[in-house]
């Protein structure tokens, strides 16, 4: 045995302890948040599903990745890809809701995928994210930009929480178990059903749903539509949960929430099925092209938005979290130019502010004015779109 081996054993050793012990610390810490996977009834349903295949589901057109280009991407990330200073968000305020809305639909963006969304009497709350970090361990993730401008116990009594896929970003198990005795309907995709029964929320509340499958709340039609990303909590789930979108439709208005999706064919129907819509909320931050597939991007957020034949346009997923390597400001930078080339109505609220889709205030920038890339510098193309 030679020298070196003999000095360099014991140190790998150790290394190799100590990757054991923040493994196994991980999996202690993380475990209630990694979720339950789906069984008996619930699993079986899923198995007559049209997007369910060879023990997962499946995308129509497949995603294309860069499993290379994802691993580097992080080692150029934009030198403003955080903000350097405390965003202007519109913070506590619950008492705007004691009074409808005049139109009848008003909406308030949390960040990033987070919105209550006030249609024809009806509160519908997506994705809720409370956390200060989108892990399964409180210690490990990217952190929030702002606490939550409205705090849970200061929320109005809500109608329904729709979670459109099972990412943390997107599905939060401290945020949830908050939730648990609330009197509200949880409207999820197939298989998501089995986390929040794990987490405490009573199966009778959860409304559990395939695409174009749809439930009444509230005096307003909640309707689980295609999308095109996927799924997974943990290392060996991938595509296990179905993801989705969803429109709401009341008497008098239509929204759209799209969660994460890339492009793709199917948002032309679902435009002509259940559309035109007053306002599209529509993902436009974290993307790269090493996963166009998997974000839209904010050009073709605003093909998307034109697909689905709406009238408003609200980009989301974007000023909450650093998920990406573009500049923080850049997605919405990116959706105001494409927006005014496609002479669409942009919305542009401050994190917690209050909106009426079809009475738009002025529009404001908010955002400081810091260097980003423009979409004929950095394209998001999403393959199999047409």
């Amino acid at each position: 045995m030679s020298f070196a081996w003999r000095i360099l054993r014991p140190v790998l050793k150790a290394l190799a302890v100590l990757l054991l012990l923040a493994t196994a610390v991980a999996v202690v810490g993380g475990w209630r948040a990694f979720g339950h996977g789906a069984a008996g009834a619930r699993r079986a349903r899923m198995d007559k599903s049209p997007q369910w295949r060879d023990g997962h589901f499946v995308n129509p057109q497949p995603i294309v990745n860069d499993n290379w280009g994802s691993v580097t991407a992080m080692l150029h990330a934009s030198a403003d890809a955080s903000p350097t200073s405390a965003l202007p968000a519109v913070m506590g305020g619950a008492a705007r809701f004691a009074t409808l809305p005049a139109s009848g639909l008003r909406v308030t963006w949390l960040g990033h995928s987070s919105l209550l969304v006030e249609l024809d009497g009806a509160r519908v709350l997506t994705d809720p994210v409370w956390s200060e970090r989108p892990s399964p361990l409180s210690w490990v993730g990217p952190r929030r930009w702002f606490a939550p401008p409205i705090p849970l116990a200061e929320l109005p009594s809500i109608d329904a929480v729709v979670i459109s896929h099972d990412h943390y970003d997107h599905l939060d198990h401290a945020t949830i178990a908050a939730m648990k005795d609330w009197s509200t309907t949880f409207v999820v995709p197939l298989g998501v059903a089995a986390h929040l029964e794990y987490w405490g929320v009573p199966a009778a509340r959860i409304v559990e749903l395939d695409w174009w499958e749809r439930t009444q709340v509230h005096g307003i039609e909640i309707v689980c539509t295609p999308s095109r990303h996927a799924s997974g909590r943990q290392l060996f789930d991938k595509d296990a949960t179905l993801w989705a979108g969803y429109a709401f439709v009341g008497a008098a208005h239509r929204a759209f929430y799209s969660g994460d999706t890339g492009l793709f064919p199917g948002l032309r129907e679902i435009g002509d099925r259940l559309g035109p819509f007053d306002v599209t909320m529509i993902e436009v931050g974290q993307y790269h092209r090493a996963w166009p597939d998997w974000h839209i991007g904010p050009e073709q957020a605003l093909r998307a938005h034109a697909l689905l034949r709406g009238r408003a346009f609200l980009p989301i997923h974007w000023g909450l979290f650093q998920l990406a390597t573009h500049g923080w400001t850049e997605p919405v930078e990116r959706a105001v130019a494409a927006a005014t080339a496609a002479h669409a109505t942009i919305l542009l609220p401050k994190p917690g502010q209050s909106i009426e889709p079809t009475a738009p205030p002025a529009f404001a920038p908010w955002w400081p004015q810091v260097p980003w890339k423009r979409g004929a510098e950095d394209p998001i193309v999403s393959s199999q779109n047409e």
